[in-house]
């Protein structure tokens, strides 16, 4: 009995000590992974900064990259409005998800995003972007 309590105790003391790691460091489940793909927006802004030197690019920089990449759904919008649309929508869904699951680092006071995912992720951008229709 005291046995499997030891044994319990040191199983506890491991997990704690996984979950001290530096939060950058825990990978990302395949779920949230595929997730952060699943959006034409988000692979625009993951594509955007893989392909950028020291893959970091300023927020306007990223903007437009990403208007250029995705689809402007209302052919009737002018090219400003589908970049407002673009600004809007990475500002308030797009980047926070994508900084949630650690992929990203934004920087809001010098305006600068950089991907910091791995290889993991780099791999499955390479996997579907074949299946981009934009691309």
């Amino acid at each position: 009995m005291d046995e499997n309590r030891e044994r319990g105790a040191r199983d506890l003391q491991q997990i704690d000590e996984l979950s001290n790691l530096g939060e950058r460091e825990r990978p990302i489940s395949p779920d949230r992974l595929l997730s952060a793909v699943a959006n034409e927006h988000r692979r625009a802004i993951l594509n955007s900064l893989t392909s950028a030197s020291e893959k970091t690019l300023t927020h306007d920089a990223l903007v437009d990259r990403v208007a250029d990449r995705v689809e402007n759904e209302n052919a009737e919008r002018t090219s400003d409005e589908h970049r407002q649309r673009v600004r809007i929508a990475l500002h308030h869904t797009h980047l926070p998800k994508l900084e949630e699951l650690r992929i990203i680092d934004y920087e809001t006071e010098t305006r600068l995003v950089q991907f910091v995912g791995g290889e993991l992720e780099q791999d499955l951008l390479t996997l579907v972007k074949p299946y981009d229709a934009n691309e």
